[in-house]
């Protein structure tokens, strides 16, 4: 009889079914929370006496602790497993133009610690200390400063080090170019061009720097935490300080040759002027088209009344959220028109993927609410023929630094969960 295997074709020797069977465990455990053994055994199939050694093997490798008993039952008290927070930590990093904002969370996903850079253009003053406390004001130069300055910060507020940290993931507007390592797309980025950036970071930081555009991180945030979950096909819409898109197809994101699969902003619409030489104009298409800073332009131009005096990224979340709770007069003009012009270019989207869902995240897009959402819906409807469902995005509260968080959880978690190596091995 031939020895079973596991899906990669391994044959299923004990050491490999044991640790398929300690990532299945730990699996439930992150999705879960605090489970007994019964309930381990139950919801993988494992017999009791399997369960209990799985459970004292990791508890010894210290990816697993007790948390407490289970109350209620008719029985004695059962012991309550959770992942070990501690057992190891990643972190992300969030590049605007204005600022650098990192983050550590433990094994768990939990934030620990964050810190924020104002960096040139920006204003004054940092927000710093999730949880762990108050940071630091800080204002960064190079662009290798400025990261590492924030992480030192976030990791300061945690009471952790750098080596505490397995893994990075950085998000920036943009992308990295595979062949070069410079950065493209992101002209508004001073600073970050230069093509030994990358190697740069990696002589400046002991752990692994992985770097990812800034849209995309945010379809793996919604992708694991948000409405996106379950989705092997989707789109997201991106509309803050610039308008942009990631793509997932097949489960996984399309990057395209150069990083730039997505860098909607530059894509040529009706309505618009026809823009050459987009990448040095940063600009044009649909950007200009329905961009946040279309968006007061198009109400002075309708006659909206008292229109907000401050920067476009903060004044057209304002006016959305003010039309949405309108049904009739110039408010209700503004947001009809500003979601005929989102669709346009969705339209061209869905046209050539074809994808199961749209989600729609950004401030300049979620402020509009249902109402907006509806409204790009039934015009998607007329000028596509694919009919993919629109959702707002659930993740608000800074997604690309979650998407960043999430990112890098997932490459440590498979590192620190492969007990086939030794649980908790050393670090590469």
């Amino acid at each position: 009889m031939a020895k079973p295997t596991t899906p990669s074709g391994t044959p299923g020797t004990p050491s490999v079914l044991r640790a398929m069977n300690d990532r299945a465990a730990l699996d439930l455990l992150l999705a879960r929370g605090p489970l007994s053994r019964t309930e381990i055994g139950t919801l993988t199939g494992l017999s009791k006496p399997t369960a209990s050694q799985l459970l004292a093997r990791l508890e010894t490798a210290g990816l697993v602790r007790v948390t407490g008993t289970s109350e209620g039952g008719p029985g004695p008290n059962a012991q309550l497993y959770a992942i070990e927070p501690t057992a190891a930590y990643a972190a992300g990093l969030d590049v605007t133009p204005g600022s650098v904002r990192a983050s550590v969370a433990d094994l768990t996903g939990r934030t620990v610690g964050t810190y924020e850079v104002r960096t040139a253009g920006a204003g004054t003053g940092v927000e710093a200390g999730v949880e762990a406390g108050a940071g630091e004001h800080g204002r960064g130069g190079t662009a290798v400063r400025q990261v590492t300055e924030a992480l030192g910060g976030a990791l300061r507020a945690a009471g952790l080090g750098l080596d505490d940290v397995r893994h990075t993931v950085l998000g920036t507007p943009g992308a990295f170019d595979p062949r070069t390592g410079e950065l493209r797309y992101a002209n508004h980025l001073p600073g970050w061009h230069s093509p030994t950036l990358l190697g740069e970071l990696a002589a400046a930081l002991p752990m692994p720097v992985a770097h990812e555009n800034d849209v995309n991180l945010v379809a793996i945030a919604e992708q694991r935490l948000g409405v996106a979950r379950g989705h092997e096909d989707f789109v997201l819409l991106w509309n803050e300080e610039g308008l942009g898109a990631a793509l997932v197809l097949g489960g996984r994101l399309h990057r395209g040759w150069t990083g730039g699969a997505g860098e909607v902003g530059f894509l040529p619409v009706p309505g618009t002027p026809l823009v050459r030489d987009v990448t040095r104009a940063n600009g044009g298409g649909f950007q200009d088209l329905a961009g946040s800073q279309a968006l007061p332009v198009l109400a002075r131009e309708l006659g909206v009344p008292d229109l907000p005096e401050m920067p476009y990224v903060q004044a057209t979340p304002l006016l959305l959220a003010r039309a949405a709770d309108t049904t009739t007069g110039p408010l209700r003009q503004l947001l009809e028109t500003y979601a005929t012009r989102v669709a346009i270019g969705l339209a061209s989207l869905v046209s050539v993927l074809d994808p199961e869902l749209v989600v729609l995240s950004g401030a300049s897009l979620t402020a509009g609410g249902e109402p907006l959402r509806a409204l790009i819906q039934a015009e998607l409807a007329e000028l596509a023929a694919s009919r993919p469902h629109l959702l707002l995005g659930d993740v608000r509260e800074h997604p690309v630094l979650r998407g960043a968080l999430e990112s890098a959880l997932a490459v440590t978690r498979d590192e620190v969960f492969d007990t086939s190596r030794g649980a908790l091995s050393p670090r590469p």
